[in-house]
């Protein structure tokens, strides 16, 4: 899972809040309608990357501060009807169901899930609202730690043709829970907190707090939308196969660096069908998730990738949760050796173990979110590859973003909050 959001700094070097402040453009409050309640309100802000030694000067980045009323959407000024709101925290164990939640789920639910798949309407163009949340622990020790969410989002539109435009936004973090937020406030409700940066370099990462989840009022600039999904285009994925023993077939001829741990001297560029056991199994529903989340394949192919998926050794199906939107549906496990993306590292930046959970709606057809749940705390160190300074890093508990994480608790999660064909006209 990607996490960008936070912005990189010295331990020694960064803005202070007056020298962020002096800066900020200052708009007036916008009239909004009472329905959409009378205390929301919004402004931008520009946050400030200085550039440092043995570091890249970074662009400004819009940001947001808000201080929202309990609404559903948020209008943004790329033209979207609106944007789903998270509550706050990353886990979703505490949320109440929405609307759309469904309390029971019964029988295998990625079955349900691919029957209901199957079914759903083709458009013109697919659509999705996607959310990456992180949580990291601000403060030196578990005595004196809090926890904040981190979210960045994510909005595409893509035509049949493969062809489309995404959206990226930075949202504030904020407190996980209420002992959090009395901690935050106690500590003077700072605007910006200090959080680790699992590099091992000793470099740390600031993030922009408020007291409310909220979403940005702008989104950053478009951008052409990738036609790249583990090598596939567009096109190529809406003629994979709708069986899914075919469809696993078909994915396990793709080549690429497939392995979360990849030993220097192992091939990068191998067919994933040279995997085993837990690699392979993790592999495929990589692949799956993305065909399920962000690629625009067609309803059978989806369906398919579903039932892919209830075939694969080590996938558990069982109990239900809740996401961060406060959706409810069918929990599937799954087996892995770490958390973190495929292909992008030679050793695991982690220090403990995880359990990635997928929450699925079975009667919608829907994968609702992807969460990793902390399996066991950080412990010990491990030596890293060299970095760009070309000189071996330690990674230590302190750098582990949920170094405080408790069992069971969340230190990541994608939320899918849009996952449609539609026949809507996208945002100009």
């Amino acid at each position: 899972m990607k996490a960008r959001f936070p912005r990189r700094s010295e331990k020694s070097e960064h803005p202070t809040v007056d020298d962020i402040a002096r800066l900020l453009p200052r708009p007036e409050w916008p009239d909004l309608p009472a329905d959409r309640g009378a205390q929301l309100k919004e402004h931008l802000m520009h946050e400030i990357v200085q550039e440092r030694p043995g570091h890249r000067s970074r662009r400004w980045r819009l940001a947001a501060i808000a201080a929202p009323a309990i609404v559903c959407a948020v209008a943004v000024g790329v033209g979207m009807d609106g944007l789903n709101v998270l509550a706050p925290g990353g886990s979703g164990n505490s949320a109440v169901p929405g609307p759309r939640g469904r309390g029971t789920v019964t029988g295998n639910v990625l079955l349900a899930a691919a029957s209901s798949a199957e079914k759903a309407p083709t458009g013109r163009y697919w659509h999705t609202e996607t959310v990456f949340g992180k949580t990291y622990g601000v403060g030196k020790s578990a005595a004196d730690s809090y926890e904040v969410d981190a979210r960045q989002r994510s909005i595409t539109w893509i035509g049949q043709d493969g062809k489309g435009t995404v959206w990226n936004a930075d949202e504030l973090a904020h407190p996980v829970a209420a002992k959090d937020m009395d901690k935050w406030r106690q500590a003077g409700s700072p605007e910006m907190v200090q959080v680790p940066n699992q590099d091992g370099t000793g470099v740390v990462m600031e993030v922009e707090m408020s007291a409310q989840a909220s979403v940005s009022p702008r989104m950053g600039p478009a951008k052409p939308a990738e036609d790249d999904y583990f090598g596939l285009t567009a096109g190529q994925i809406a003629k994979l196969p709708t069986d899914a023993e075919a469809l696993k077939n078909a994915v396990l001829n793709l080549k690429g660096n497939w392995r979360a741990i990849t030993p220097p001297s192992a091939p990068t560029n191998q067919p994933m069908r040279n995997l085993r056991g837990a690699e392979r199994t993790r592999a495929l529903s990589e692949v799956a998730s993305t065909l399920l989340s962000k690629a625009p394949a067609p309803p059978r192919v989806r369906a398919a990738a579903f039932r892919m998926l209830s075939t694969l050794p080590g996938v558990k199906v069982g109990g239900t949760a809740t996401d961060p939107m406060g959706r409810t549906g069918g929990v599937v496990s799954m087996p892995l050796a770490t958390t973190l993306p495929l292909g992008l590292y030679t050793a695991p930046k982690q220090l403990g173990t995880y359990e990635r959970q997928w929450i699925i709606d079975p009667a919608g057809g829907r994968l609702l979110a992807i969460r990793d749940l902390v399996a066991t705390p950080p412990h010990g160190s491990r030596t890293l590859p060299p970095g760009d300074d070309g000189k071996p890093h330690r990674l230590t508990v302190a750098d582990m973003p949920e170094r405080f994480l408790k069992k069971g608790e969340v230190a990541e999660y994608q939320v899918f909050a849009v996952t449609e064909w539609t026949n809507k006209t996208p945002p100009r």
